[in-house]
């Protein structure tokens, strides 16, 4: 079997990999994740995936397989990345109160010579958040370097009043998709 890379820092897409029964290296990449003008959210996260997964690739001197990721969240057509500032996260986090969003997850795999791609949406919607219950939230650390300033895997949890799609998905990599194509590409796993 190929080796597998997963070029992501994110301990949460590292710990969904594992589920899957997969031993794999991790080499975080460096890309610029900036939202390019009029970019819409499945444009953007095909953009990011894509651009992880050639930034890696270009630095492997053997033919492994990379799998990459990038997740957002959208609201009313308006993409909800990590916050870049307290008062930013705060922000997210009144806007999506009682309010139901989308989360998107595109994922690249590759080798040298074969490149796959999809994206997974899923329906997250919220109960009515408290002011101080946003603050306090904030105040815990966990919605910092997170899409949509949540981890629905953590704290997140108690905001959540219905999903509709893959919990993994809104986690930041969706599991029954993902084992489905690695086991198409031959990759033994528990899927």
């Amino acid at each position: 079997m190929t080796e597998l890379i997963l070029a992501s820092g994110s301990p949460r897409r590292a710990d969904l990999l594992r589920q899957l029964g997969l031993s794999f290296s991790v080499i975080v990449p460096s890309v610029d994740e900036t939202l390019k003008h009029s970019e819409s959210s499945h444009d953007f996260v095909e953009r990011l995936a894509k651009e992880k997964n050639t930034e890696i690739q270009n630095r492997l001197d053997s033919n492994k397989l990379v799998l990459s990721a990038d997740t957002v969240v959208v609201y009313q057509n308006r993409i909800l990345g990590k916050p870049k500032s307290k008062a930013e996260g705060l922000s997210m986090l009144k806007l999506l109160s009682e309010q139901m969003h989308t989360v998107v997850t595109g994922v690249a795999l590759t080798t040298k010579t074969l490149e796959k791609f999809f994206f997974v949406e899923t329906k997250v919607k919220f109960r009515r958040l408290s002011d101080h219950e946003i603050h306090s939230y904030w105040m815990t650390g966990e919605p910092k370097d997170k899409a949509g300033a949540y981890g629905i895997q953590g704290l997140g949890a108690l905001f959540v009043s219905r999903i509709e799609g893959s919990y993994s998905n809104v986690v930041g990599l969706p599991l029954m998709e993902t084992g489905e194509i690695l086991k198409q590409l031959g990759v033994d796993c528990l899927v």
